[in-house]
């Protein structure tokens, strides 16, 4: 956990510094010590590994229903801005990693990254993250370090905490989703509990989801706003196949 520090008022770091750190060399736990730097907090980003699963749901209002039923206590609703950010190599992407800037209430820096293990039964990623105090600045120090926006993604999020559990009910431009992040034994009681069959899990992000999507239905665009989807109707029932875990297996 990152721990607040002073800052000397004589010591400063300008953005032809950082510009000149490459990621490639010093890697990212060391850009995410200069970013906490340059926003006052301390030089030892968050380590995390997320462990999650998704279910599509047709209908999110008895999923709501079941979630607090079942003793979870409602957080927060917040709609996000995300961008996901590529070098010129898009070698994030054929890493399997993600860099993402995102506004909600607060705004976040976050790397994800595979962890070095293989799990079929949930999503693990590797994680580091940091609040960060200006979206706009570091929009503008990420482009400085030769990053540039690739994608943009919006979501509606409503979070609520169960034990050491957290539920996010989540609507994407293109469907509702239950994301249910915490200990291996947890998600699975509880998705029990809510109702809903494990074999219908799903381990993909929302962009991996959007790029099925996107192919199948042979969509002109590339970000993942509720503007673009406007005119756009579909069910999304045909494309279960195609993103839940199991069906992907066999």
């Amino acid at each position: 956990m990152c721990q607040g520090k002073n800052r000397n008022p004589g010591q400063d770091l300008t953005l032809n510094l950082i510009s000149n750190i490459y990621l490639k060399h010093v890697g990212f736990t060391r850009i995410f010590c200069v970013i906490n730097f340059l926003g006052g907090i301390g030089c030892s980003p968050m380590e995390y590994l997320e462990t999650e699963v998704k279910f599509y749901l047709p209908s999110i209002d008895p999923i709501r229903t079941r979630v607090i039923d079942l003793g979870a206590v409602f957080k927060h609703r917040t709609f996000e801005t995300n961008i996901r950010f590529e070098d010129a190599e898009k070698s994030l992407i054929q890493k399997k990693s993600l860099l993402r800037l995102r506004k909600d209430n607060k705004i976040t820096l976050t790397f994800k990254s595979e962890p070095p293990f293989k799990d079929d039964q949930f999503k693990i990623l590797k994680e580091f993250e940091v609040e960060v105090s200006d979206f706009d600045t570091m929009e503008h120090i990420l482009k400085s370090l030769g990053f540039k926006e690739e994608q943009v993604y919006e979501k509606w999020r409503e979070i609520y905490v169960l034990g050491d559990t957290h539920l996010c009910l989540d609507t994407m431009p293109y469907g509702d989703f239950l994301e249910i992040e915490g200990k291996k034994e947890s998600i699975q009681l509880l998705a029990s509990q809510i109702g809903l069959l494990w074999d219908k899990r799903i381990l993909l992000n929302y962009l991996a989801i959007f790029d099925i999507i996107k192919r199948q239905l042979n969509l002109s665009f590339y970000d993942v706003t509720f503007s673009n989807f406007n005119n756009i109707r579909f069910d999304m029932a045909p494309y279960l196949k195609l993103i839940e875990a199991d069906a992907l297996k066999s």
